[in-house]
């Protein structure tokens, strides 16, 4: 059974930052790098999505599935393009219009096959031509989230007096009335991870702090399916355990960057500030920010001696990765793994040496200077920049043929051959949202998000003005 992806738990005008403690990143004028970095990662969405039916894959140019995630992120891509020029506002409206549409119309139902998700959820994968459920995998809580932010954005964005751009308003706001969050409370007040038809409910819940955050926002937001007061409260009853100290920074950890990242490409968190943070002083933009200068201060100590760390090569979160195996290289055993959750922590585990670009370029808003310098020095490597922007990973350390599951070598190590819809998507919104904040400025307008901060006690900032 194939478990939702939480990976780990067993401008042209600056936007300056508004924060409660000095040090919040402040956007830098945008080198032509970036720029070109984000128009071709916005080629990746609108190239490589079937525009006959919007579904994006899961990776490219490996045969997929359709990522029910990616998507989510393909929906911010097209008002991006429009706002940068890449594509017209009627291009991206006829595609973002297919892609609500067909969402619409798909089968839901609990049976195992023939329908594309239940209660208004939908599964993780999808097949890209259908929209039916594939690999028997689950109906995925988080991957609806993140599908949810994209199309509410798209709702938010196309406000003209157009049938058309009505017509996206109300299919955003039916798919997401549709989906009943009280169905997924299993162990009230939590949100569980999925469910399939074969075995039903995940043991594992939504708690504690991860990507998971944008699921209780929009759960506790919902203007048809709400969830209760306590939710929130059970989110983060396990925070103390791990609010502390890595590599020279105190905050909340998450080893893996994805989550300091997937909700903040929606939510514009600086200045509001939920109980927890408001008892530690900062907000969760700055915890963000001291996460990306713990992985940066890790990989400059390099504690086991990787190939190719430091200085400004870094980053750590879920990605592919050559495949499993061991080697002895230079007299040291090393063992590689396939995709997974690496990152960050006290006991240095979780790391094989291999680098995803993501982690890097999707937290520009946060460090926008030690970020830049991390995209130039990534792209100087060669074999890691292509026609989309950044390769899912690379691993220097591994510079020998070896049992590749995917891959090949090239500029000194491995690297993947792949892009992944959910490693893009962040890099893109994020670059946007560093830049102009488009994608805050817009959902900071939404009803239901607002309703979903105050319910979960987030005061000041934003939330405070009329």
């Amino acid at each position: 059974m194939m478990l939702p992806r939480r990976r780990f738990l067993a401008a042209s005008a600056a936007l300056p930052a508004v924060g409660l403690v000095s040090g919040h990143a402040r956007a830098a004028p945008q080198s032509p790098l970036i720029s070109d970095l984000q128009r071709r990662t916005f080629r990746f969405f609108w190239e490589t999505t079937n525009p006959s039916n919007g579904l994006a894959p899961d990776r490219w140019p490996s045969p997929s599935t359709c990522s029910i995630a990616a998507l989510g992120f393909a929906l911010n891509a097209y008002p991006i393009g429009v706002e940068n020029g890449w594509v017209s506002r009627e291009a991206a409206r006829a595609r973002v219009l297919t892609t609500l549409k067909f969402l619409w119309d798909l089968p839901q139902g609990p049976q195992p096959e023939g329908v594309a998700g239940h209660k208004g959820f939908f599964y993780h994968f999808l097949d890209m031509k259908t929209g039916l459920r594939a690999m028997r995998c689950e109906l995925s809580t988080v991957d609806t989230t993140l599908m949810l932010g994209g199309a509410l954005f798209c709702g938010g964005w196309f406000d003209r007096d157009h049938l058309e751009e009505a017509e996206i308003r109300r299919l955003a706001e039916a798919l997401y009335a549709r989906v009943d969050w009280t169905f997924a409370v299993r162990q009230a007040p939590l949100v569980s991870m999925g469910w399939t038809p074969e075995h039903g409910w995940i043991k594992a819940n939504w708690q504690g702090y991860c990507e998971g955050m944008l699921i209780y926002l929009l759960a506790l937001g919902s203007p048809t399916h709400p969830i209760g007061d306590d939710a929130w409260s059970g989110w983060c009853a396990t925070y103390p355990q791990y609010w502390g100290e890595l590599w020279g920074q105190e905050h909340l950890t998450f080893p893996p960057l994805f989550g300091h990242q997937y909700s903040h490409v929606w939510v514009d968190f600086r200045g509001v500030q939920d109980a927890f943070m408001r008892s530690k002083g900062v907000d969760y933009f700055e915890n963000s920010r001291r996460a990306v200068l713990a992985q940066k201060a890790y990989a400059a100590a390099n504690p086991r001696g990787f190939k190719g760390y430091g200085g400004d090569v870094w980053g750590l979160t879920a990605c592919d990765g050559p495949g499993s195996f061991a080697l002895d290289l230079n007299g040291a055993k090393r063992r590689f793994d396939g995709y997974f959750a690496r990152g960050v922590d006290a006991t240095g585990q979780l790391d094989d040496g291999t680098l995803a670009p993501t982690a890097a370029a999707a937290s520009i808003a946060f460090a926008p200077e030690l970020v830049t310098a991390a995209i130039e020095a990534m792209k100087a490597k060669g074999g890691v920049y292509g026609d989309y922007g950044f390769i899912d990973a690379f691993n220097p350390t591994l510079d020998r043929p070896a049992p590749f599951k995917s891959g090949r070598l090239a500029g000194g190590g491995w690297v993947d051959i792949d892009y992944l819809g959910i490693d893009q998507g962040p890099i893109l919104a994020m670059i946007e949202n560093w830049r102009t904040g488009l994608i805050w400025r817009t959902m900071r307008k939404n009803p239901h998000l607002r309703r979903g901060l105050m319910r979960a006690g987030f005061t000041g900032g934003w939330l405070a003005e009329t």
